[in-house]
């Protein structure tokens, strides 16, 4: 599973030909959280508050990055690099 971010102690994955709807894999320490990059809700798993605020802060920043990250990994193609929050 790719790497397409990292900041603050924060990964962002996204999987090859994942299932729908378009979402990324967010881990933080033993914490892993699925979340929706249309709605930015959390699909599955938990992350801590903070880990979480920063998350949906990152994803709504690169809501259209990440929607296109989804588009080349579900064509089984590398995702790319986004940026991390400042």
């Amino acid at each position: 599973m790719p790497e397409v971010s990292r900041f603050y102690g924060i990964i962002i994955k996204i999987f090859y030909d994942d299932h729908n709807p378009p979402h990324f894999h967010a881990e933080y320490g033993e914490h892993e959280g699925l979340v929706n990059i249309n709605t930015l809700a959390i699909l599955g798993g938990t992350l801590p508050a903070r880990a979480l605020g920063l998350v949906t802060e990152w994803a709504s920043l690169h809501k259209h990055e990440l929607l296109a990250a989804w588009e080349r990994a579900s064509r089984l193609q590398p995702p790319g690099k986004i940026a991390p929050l400042p």
